[in-house]
């Protein structure tokens, strides 16, 4: 049993690890940027941060902790509106990271766990999967200032008794998830044509729960120390087999037609969306080896479970929406 602090205990990650957490037996905190909010996930009580930076004083709120799990940080922006998008993400996820580290070490916190990104590693991977060992290549400011957070953690934990973990996932789905994959959910929803049947891609995704399971695994196994880990759900999925999954989780079938993908990237230049149709059709795929062998670790949920999951949650969702009174 840990006391542990999460920081953004309000975020799609933390809640389901907040409940995994507690299951076990530890004793949680957490911080928050909402105003008012001060009990997150089964109470847990919140210290409101407003800001994240190297200027952020950390003294109160890691006082007594044991752990900190680092999962707080300004996210990938597929229209980053910032006039310095770079120094915008290394404020937050690179001085920001490095001052709690700086300041947690320092306070004697025993192991520092901090979410990076698959990002870190490119866009694409070779056919074996991104490996810990595997060259790097981060090639927008998110994946920069993640990857440059990991180096300062690295140094800290050279130069102090303080262990480190970084975790890289790939694209997290689960129940309260944005961005891409509730994009795809929406589309599955209305049953829309796609032109997406000549996709022949691989992606590594992972469940929320898997995640979390890995995170609190993490929290006390003592080969999980200064390691770097990648991990996903135990199936790859192209596309199309996503989008087909997604549909039979809904009750219908997908409606997807063929479109040569030269066509595809020649749209996806037009509209402005060039980012998004790489990320439908290019294979980006983790190799999980040194995490199940260090940790013991494999995914406790099959994807078709997490997607059933998410589609269920999708669904209540809109029944709620229109139904306030259910609510």
């Amino acid at each position: 049993m840990s006391k542990i602090l999460i920081t953004g205990a309000t975020g799609f990650i933390a809640t389901p690890l907040i409940r995994a957490l507690r299951e076990q037996g530890h004793i949680l905190s957490g911080t928050t940027r909402k105003t008012g909010v001060f009990s997150g996930t089964n109470g847990i009580p919140l210290h409101k941060v407003p800001e994240i930076s190297e200027n952020t004083d950390w003294s109160n709120i890691i006082s007594g902790a044991e752990v900190v799990i680092h999962l707080a940080a300004r996210v990938h922006i597929m229209k980053d509106q910032s006039r310095n998008p770079i120094e915008a993400f290394r404020r937050v996820n690179t001085l920001g990271t490095k001052s709690l580290a700086l300041q947690a070490a320092n306070a004697g916190i025993k192991r520092f766990i901090f979410l990076s990104t698959v990002k870190v590693a490119g866009e694409t991977s070779p056919i074996d999967g991104f490996k810990e060992s595997g060259p790097i290549s981060p090639n927008d400011p998110y994946s920069i200032s993640k990857y440059e957070a990991e180096q300062e953690l690295l140094k800290i934990a050279q130069s102090s008794s303080m262990e480190v973990v970084i975790i890289r996932p790939p694209l997290v789905y689960g129940p309260n998830v944005k961005g891409n994959f509730l994009s795809l959910l929406k589309l599955a929803k209305r049953n829309y044509p796609l032109p997406l049947n000549s996709i022949n891609n691989k992606r590594s995704l992972i469940f929320v729960d898997n995640l979390t399971d890995a995170i609190a695994k993490a929290v006390e196994h003592p080969k999980a120390a200064n390691k770097i880990f990648f991990l996903s759900d135990e199936e790859n999925l192209s596309t199309t087999e996503l989008i087909n999954k997604i549909s039979t989780a809904f009750g219908s079938k997908a409606r997807i037609f063929n479109v040569p993908q030269k066509y595809l990237d020649l749209f996806g230049k037009i509209t402005g969306n060039t980012e998004i149709v790489k990320r439908l059709t290019q294979t980006l795929t983790v190799n999980s080896t040194r995490i199940k062998s260090d940790l013991n670790w494999s995914p406790p949920f099959q994807s078709d479970d997490g997607i059933e999951k998410t589609v269920n949650w999708y669904n209540t969702s809109l029944l709620k929406k229109h139904n306030p009174d259910r609510q």
